[in-house]
């Protein structure tokens, strides 16, 4: 049977972005305040995933080796250290968060069977390699409050009330809805990114957050006059909302998460055309 486990680690690294071949407007332009001289830092988050069967002691790999994997290939030598520097591949091309994931993967791969590299660069922001040439994937994580109800229009309360509860009560209730956004594209070979990050975060904001935040959705989103606003049915209008916008910046969206509590959440796989849904009692179920 295939297993696939994760090691986590960490390291605290500055980093900047910057072109010699740009002057300084163009750098500001493209990269804004990541463009500051000497460079700003993180605290970087990284979660290592492994494959493979099951061995006679009921390991997929020694965890105490891959820790010193890690470490000997990747945080020692990043921890505490100015990236753009560090390593020869971050002078091709700049570490942002997707490409310093990409950098690791190689930088592992002959030594652990990897299946993904994730790197968290906040905990709004992270990256995801899996090892397909320059192909990476990119979320970002934000919030808004929302009220609504669940309740379809032409039943009675007492028949919405069987369906959907407490949730079908007259004057509604209302979530901080948490959302995650995850795009994929190519990266950059010079620049690093496979998005302009605030082109995508000023779209999300555009078009989800600002409309959305602070509103009974049944009666200020026109959408959801005519459709209940589920958990699922609000993830599935998000993904509508975002996908040609985020086309536009020369990414595909790739997922649309949204957490409605600690108990709920759903997640859209756009690209796969799969539905996830995901509770604190249930692992997780796709529906084709």
């Amino acid at each position: 049977m295939n297993c696939i486990i994760k090691r986590r680690a960490q390291f605290s690294a500055s980093h900047r972005y910057w072109l010699p071949e740009w002057d300084e407007a163009e750098n500001q332009r493209y990269f804004g305040a990541c463009s500051r001289f000497p460079g700003h830092g993180h605290n970087y988050v990284l979660y290592v995933s492994l494959a493979g069967e099951l061995d006679e002691y009921g390991m997929v790999q020694n965890l105490s080796h891959v820790k010193q994997v890690i470490k000997r290939e990747v945080t020692s030598q990043l921890n505490y250290a100015y990236l753009n520097g560090v390593w020869p591949e971050f002078q091709q091309t700049l570490p942002t968060t997707e490409n310093i994931a990409r950098v690791i993967w190689q930088r592992l791969a002959p030594y652990l069977p990897l299946v993904n590299i994730q790197l968290f660069e906040n905990p709004e922001l992270c990256a995801d390699y899996r090892g397909n040439d320059m192909e990476a994937f990119l979320t970002v994580k934000t919030h808004f409050s929302a009220a609504h109800r669940l309740a379809l229009p032409h039943l009675s309360y007492e028949e919405n009330s069987a369906i959907y509860g407490k949730c079908a009560r007259p004057n509604g209730h209302g979530h901080n809805y948490h959302l995650e956004v995850t795009v994929a594209g190519e990266i950059d070979p010079r620049t690093g990114m496979l998005v302009d990050l605030s082109a995508l975060q000023k779209a999300i904001d555009d078009y989800v957050v600002e409309p959305f935040d602070h509103t009974f959705l049944n009666k200020d989103i026109p959408y959801f006059a005519e459709v209940v606003p589920t958990a699922e049915n609000i993830a599935l209008y998000i993904a509508q909302l975002l996908q040609e916008p985020i086309g536009k910046l020369g990414a595909e969206l790739d997922r649309v998460k949204l957490i409605e509590s600690p108990n709920n959440s759903c997640e859209i796989y756009c690209r796969q055309e799969k539905t996830t849904l995901t509770s604190v009692d249930q692992r997780e179920t796709v529906v084709a």
